[in-house]
């Protein structure tokens, strides 16, 4: 009887053992990770690697989507392919965001590294066409131009966008340009151009909704909170890192409006 229990109680240790290795199997597979130094179980939000559509040229338009709250932004950076550095910043911020989980608790962002892929391969303004694909928006003061398309949303490029505008509904839009140094605004976004500014040495200045923009069709024809971000022209010569110490809180203040940013340099 003695040995039987022995028996039994070994068995048990051995279920036990096999339960938890399961359990931990489980936990990696869906995206956790168990961190030794205070055993607390971190999940990862849900990061997707999408494609709204293709430019001229057939190449992808790529988009991730990061958190599953209902405090949407939408970001998006070189929608002019002569402006590197907005497409610089979204990236690096796709990489904190992803390695930051809980500043992403009751929200999502969807981000757009490149919007304009064509341009940026060939670094200019248009895309493949030769548009301005930031003057081709069905916005109320567009103006039919060579340059700026024969037709509101005749490029793939700005289809793509409204498309993702549609489908996501966002709460305010973040767009990254060069190189005028400051923050713009359309539509009722005035407070969040003035928070942030607190995050950086940009300032608040209204430059006027050009025709057919997205500024003017999100902010003023749809009536979505819109921040244009000008960086400055020596961006271009920084690296990720750089940027993002310059440009990190900024931008985490908007992801976080009406809240505080959260900073921590060494992410």
């Amino acid at each position: 009887m003695k040995y039987l229990k022995i028996g039994e109680l070994i068995m048990n240790i051995k279920i036990s053992v096999l339960i938890v290795f399961c359990l931990t199997q489980l936990l990696v597979l869906t995206g956790c990770q168990k961190i030794a130094s205070d055993k607390q179980i971190i999940i990862k939000p849900a990061c997707q690697n999408l494609v709204a559509g293709y430019s001229v040229q057939n190449r992808p338009i790529e988009y991730f989507v990061i958190g599953t709250g209902n405090d949407i932004t939408f970001i998006m950076g070189a929608i002019h392919g002569d402006e590197p550095a907005s497409a610089a910043v979204v990236r690096t911020l796709i990489e904190h965001l992803k390695s930051n989980p809980q500043l992403l608790k009751g929200r999502m962002v969807i981000l757009i590294p490149v919007a304009n892929p064509d341009g940026l391969a060939a670094s200019t303004r248009f895309n493949a066409r030769g548009i301005d694909l930031n003057r081709n928006f069905e916005a109320v003061n567009r103006i039919n131009k060579p340059e700026y398309g024969a037709a509101g949303l005749d490029e793939p490029e700005s289809v793509a966008i409204k498309e993702l505008l549609l489908k996501y509904k966002p709460d305010r839009i973040i767009s990254l340009h060069q190189p005028f140094a400051c923050i713009d605004y359309d539509g009722p976004a005035g407070d969040i151009a003035l928070k942030m500014s607190q995050y950086c040495d940009l300032e608040v200045k209204k430059l006027g909704a050009r025709p057919g923009s997205l500024g003017s069709y999100a902010g003023v024809t749809l009536g979505i909170p819109i921040i244009t971000i000008e960086l400055c022209e020596s961006d271009s010569g920084l690296n990720e890192e750089q940027l993002w110490h310059r440009y990190g809180q900024m931008m985490l203040a908007a992801v976080m409006y009406p809240q505080n940013a959260v900073w921590n340099p060494f992410k």
